[in-house]
């Protein structure tokens, strides 16, 4: 005795797997937008810093020299901190940086023994770079 299973339990609707198909096309194109405009934004931003140097010059004072790239017509804000032998923070600056080379001297409460940046924001750009 062949029992057919369509018989047995009824055939699926017609419109399931386009649908589905359809679905899942949909999905993946959303999400790969969402990936193409997350890696364009995220890996263009508008300021780039990296500490190129410091020097302690003094017990209460630190100069370092911060690479700021400023893309054209942006203002922004960036911050350095001092940091003592046992990694508490001595000092700190803010200040609004130049597109190239920015020499800074940071103020110290006592010896630093290392500088490190904080990072630049834009407007539009939370993040610290």
């Amino acid at each position: 005795m062949t029992t057919d299973l369509t018989d047995r339990y009824g055939a699926p609707a017609r419109w399931r797997r386009p649908a589905a198909v359809g679905l899942a096309v949909v999905l993946a194109v959303v999400g790969l937008t969402w990936l193409g405009w997350t890696a364009w934004f995220h890996g263009s931003p508008d300021v780039r810093s990296e500490v190129v140097t410091f020097e302690v010059t003094g017990d209460h004072q630190v100069e370092a020299r911060v690479d700021v790239r400023l893309a054209d017509g942006v203002e922004a804000s960036c911050r350095v901190r001092a940091l003592a032998e046992d990694k508490t923070a001595v000092g700190e600056l803010a200040f609004t940086p130049v597109d190239g080379v920015n020499e800074v001297v940071i103020r110290t409460e006592r010896r630093a023994t290392s500088v490190e940046k904080l990072g630049c924001t834009a407007p539009g750009q939370p993040r610290p770079r």
